[in-house]
């Protein structure tokens, strides 16, 4: 049986009733102890959130639950659902007799806020007459938000794949 001791720290009290008020936050007047026993410490997140896999296997790919994307002069909404996805994939351009541009949106359905946008300028020759790029990021959708792939001209095209990361209330979704 280990040895109890008490804690007379203000700061450390103090601390604890900031982050824990249920513990006593209220100002219950109970001292902090320390014990020499040894208590196991089981972490149970991966289970608490959902997923009993690792973070980076969590997030594979699938084939069901990827959705591929090819956006060439539209403007194409390429997730309505709500919840985290990540988007990845390839913007290209081609030669062009005038500049083009390729971008990803966020939509409320009355305000678009564009997060990602390039320009591909006219060339002046054919050296590197196929430039390109690659994006991966994460966005978040509220209802009655999307997220709009824009190319402007028939010379760029956006390929890629979105991919439901976790649920709107953070929620991870499996493979």
């Amino acid at each position: 049986m280990g040895s109890e001791y008490f804690i007379n720290s203000e700061e450390l009290q103090s601390k604890v009733r900031t982050l824990l008020p249920s513990q006593g936050g209220a100002g219950s007047g109970f001292d902090l102890s320390a014990s020499t026993q040894i208590v196991p410490i089981i972490d149970l997140t991966e289970s608490a959130q959902g997923s009993n896999i690792r973070a980076d296997l969590q997030t594979a790919f699938s084939h069901k639950t990827i959705t591929p994307f090819a956006v060439i002069n539209a403007t194409t909404s390429i997730i309505v659902n709500t919840g985290y996805f990540r988007v990845f994939g390839f913007m290209t351009g081609a030669i062009s007799t005038s500049g083009a541009t390729g971008n990803f949106s966020l939509s409320d359905g009355s305000t678009d806020k564009i997060i990602m946008d390039s320009r591909i300028n006219k060339f002046e020759s054919n050296v590197g007459a196929n430039p390109s790029f690659s994006y991966d990021f994460i966005v978040f959708l509220e209802a009655g938000d999307s997220l709009k792939a824009i190319s402007a001209s028939t010379s760029i095209a956006l390929r890629g794949c979105t991919r439901q990361v976790a649920d709107i209330t953070g929620k991870l979704i499996d493979p």
